[in-house]
C-alpha cells in the first residue's frame, strides 16, 4: 500500500505493508486525512517518533477481527490513543486513553499513522460518522474534540468573558467552538484573512496590533505557541480568572510567572478531548470547518503537501487516498 513514512527523512513509500487487524482492532481504508502541526514537528525530531504519519483521518471499516462485526462497511473516525487496557489502569477505566502511561498514539507514539492506504486501531477507538457530516468536515474531529475538552475540564458561566489568542487553526476552531455554545468568545489574532474564518460566523474578532491588553477577561485560552503569546495571554487574565493552555510552549526565554500568583490565576493544560461531543456538533451544523481547508492533495503529492503545510497563510491541508 502507499505511506507517507518518517525515517529520518519524509518519503512515499509505494509498497509499505498493509497491516493486519489484532483481535479486537479493524482494518480501516482510508479517505480523507489532515496534515496536523504535529505531524511537522515529527519530521524535526519531536517524540523521536519513526513509521508512517498522521492522526487526523475518516475512513470506511474493510474488516473486524473479533465477533462483533457492526462496525464493518461503516465510515468512523479514530481517536488517536488508545491504552493498554489493564484491569488495574485508572486511565483505561475511565476511557481516558491519553493518559495510560502505555498508550499507543496513531502516527506520534509507537503506532503507525493514518497517511497511509489502511490503518489499524482497536474497535473501541472508532466512532461512527453521522451519516449528514461529509468527510471535509469529519477530518476537524480531532482538533475540534480538543477544543471542547475545555468544557469538559472547568465550567465556563453564560456571562464570563472569554477570549482566545492566536488565528492558527487550534485558535479558530476553538473560537468557532465555544462561540457554538453561546458563550462571549473573543477572538485576537494577527492575521485579518484568518479571523475573517470565525467573523463570518458570528465570532467577535480583532486584530491584535489594535487591541487594547487589559485584565479583564474570565477565560484566556492560549493558542499560539509562542512565549509573546504566552505573556500577552497573561497579561489579559483578570485576578482569580483562568489561563488555559492548549498549545506548547518551550523556549530558552525566562518567564515571569509572578502575576498567577499575585493575581491567583489558575493555570489549566489542555490536550485532546472526547470525539463524540464533537460528532454532535458537527451533526447539527452548529459550525462549518471546511473553510480552514487550504489545499486538497492525492496521496501520490504528499511531499509537495507537506511543503504547502509550511506556507505562512495556510490552515489546512488534506491528503486524499
Amino acid at each position: 500500500m502507499k505511506a507517507v513514512v518518517f525515517d529520518k527523512e519524509l518519503k512515499l513509500v509505494n509498497d509499505y505493508e498493509k497491516p493486519v487487524p489484532k483481535e479486537g482492532e479493524a482494518l480501516v481504508r482510508v479517505t480523507l486525512a489532515g496534515i496536523c502541526n504535529t505531524d511537522y514537528e515529527i519530521t524535526k525530531g519531536y517524540m523521536g517518533y519513526v513509521g508512517i504519519l498522521g492522526h487526523e483521518a475518516v475512513g470506511v471499516v474493510e474488516e473486524v477481527n473479533g465477533p462483533d462485526q457492526s462496525l464493518v462497511g461503516k465510515r468512523v473516525v479514530p481517536e488517536i490513543s488508545y491504552g493498554c487496557k489493564e484491569a488495574d489502569c485508572e486511565w483505561c477505566a475511565k476511557k481516558n486513553y491519553r493518559h495510560c502511561p502505555e498508550r499507543h498514539t496513531l502516527g506520534i507514539w509507537r503506532k503507525d499513522g493514518v497517511f497511509a492506504q489502511y490503518f489499524t486501531m482497536p474497535v473501541e477507538v472508532l466512532f461512527e460518522v453521522p451519516e449528514n457530516v461529509a468527510d471535509e468536515q469529519v477530518v476537524f474531529v480531532e482538533p475540534l474534540a480538543a477544543a471542547l475538552e475545555i468544557n469538559e475540564q472547568l465550567h465556563i458561566k453564560p456571562m464570563d468573558k472569554v477570549i482566545v489568542l492566536g488565528d492558527g487553526k487550534l485558535g479558530l476552531i476553538t473560537a468557532l467552538a465555544l462561540n457554538a455554545q453561546n458563550l462571549d468568545v473573543t477572538l485576537v489574532g494577527k492575521h485579518q484573512n484568518k479571523l475573517d474564518i470565525a467573523k463570518a460566523q458570528g465570532v467577535k474578532t480583532e486584530l491584535l496590533s489594535n487591541f487594547a491588553i487589559e485584565k479583564i477577561y474570565d477565560v484566556v485560552v492560549e493558542a499560539t505557541g509562542s512565549v509573546s503569546g504566552f505573556e500577552t495571554s497573561l497579561a489579559l487574565t483578570k485576578p482569580r480568572g483562568t489561563l488555559v493552555l492548549k498549545s506548547t510552549v518551550a523556549a530558552s526565554k525566562e518567564f515571569n510567572l509572578a502575576p498567577i500568583v499575585i493575581d491567583e490565576i489558575r493555570v489549566q493544560g489542555s490536550r485532546c478531548g472526547q470525539f463524540p461531543p464533537a460528532l454532535r456538533m458537527l451533526e447539527r451544523g452548529k459550525i462549518d470547518l471546511t473553510p480552514l481547508i487550504s489545499e486538497v492533495y492525492p496521496i501520490d503529492k504528499a511531499i509537495e503537501a507537506f511543503e504547502k503545510n509550511k506556507e505562512k497563510d495556510v490552515l489546512k491541508v488534506l491528503l486524499k487516498m
